[in-house]
């Protein structure tokens, strides 16, 4: 970000801000209804694939989806729509939260916002099906420590709620790159800062894959942390090479400033 950009930004008055705010949070907001409305549609087909580990539990033991109430099959029909919603609206809210975030910038430095979502909307995207390979082991280790005598019995909408959940939370994580390029060109995160903190961030990688993955399936955590690592790592590239560019750009400044 030049120098310009920064100062202009730094103007820019609390209630311009909030109003840019409002703005873009109305676009999202619309965007995610209009691909609600397509979730709800979509609906039974999605249900369908997230009751297909509920199904391979009912071949040893008793399984089953329930609704605890009368309108919980409506309810829960509403939360997958709404969780559709949010992953095929992400091109436009990704880009409403970048633009927001990157207020000031030069015509051509807005091409980074172009980028950053560009490289956002496909990362959340395999975030979230990386999410949605995993859920299905997650369930079976969870519900294998129950006995083959009992029941599983689920709650469809806590169901519901723990797959979208998890599969949404994944996707998030595989953005977390973009983000750290994104603050690295604003000039918030240096390369050396990134650098510094790399064994922090491979630990609680680690400990996430962990989390999210089942203990007895080793190869599901090893793919996920070694994606989330080369992400990172990837986004450390970026950094030092634009930091690199940036240096040779303020010491050609200062030294054309002495030529004169």
């Amino acid at each position: 970000m030049t120098a310009t950009a920064t100062s202009a930004r730094a103007r820019m008055p609390l209630a311009d801000h909030l109003r840019e705010a409002r703005n873009r949070g109305i676009r999202a907001a619309v965007a995610v209804l209009a691909a609600m409305a397509v979730g709800y549609v979509l609906a039974d087909p999605i249900l369908s694939a997230l009751r297909e580990p509920v199904l391979a539990i009912a071949d040893s033991r008793d399984a089953s989806l329930n609704y605890d109430s009368v309108t919980g099959a409506f309810d829960l029909k509403l939360r997958i729509a709404v969780f559709a919603g949010i992953i095929l609206s992400s091109p436009v809210w990704l880009y409403q939260l970048f633009a927001f975030i990157t207020p000031g910038l030069t015509r051509k430095e807005k091409r980074y916002t172009f980028g950053f979502v560009a490289a956002a909307v496909p990362l959340f995207l395999a975030g979230c099906a990386v999410g949605f390979w995993i859920f299905p082991h997650m369930v079976e280790l969870l519900t294998s420590f129950a006995s083959t005598e009992d029941s599983t019995i689920l709650q469809a909408t806590y169901y519901v709620d723990f797959v979208t959940r998890m599969v949404v939370a994944v996707g998030f994580v595989f953005v977390l790159p973009v983000l750290i390029v994104m603050l690295n060109l604003l000039g918030v995160l240096p390369a050396r800062t990134i650098l510094a903190q790399w064994r922090v961030s491979v630990v609680a990688i680690v400990v996430f894959s962990a989390l999210v993955t089942p203990a007895a399936d080793a190869m599901s955590m090893i793919v996920v942390a070694g994606a989330m690592t080369a992400l990172f790592f990837a986004a450390y590239v970026i950094a030092v090479v634009h930091d690199r560019r940036a240096a040779r750009r303020a010491l050609a400044g200062t030294l054309a400033g002495i030529s004169d």
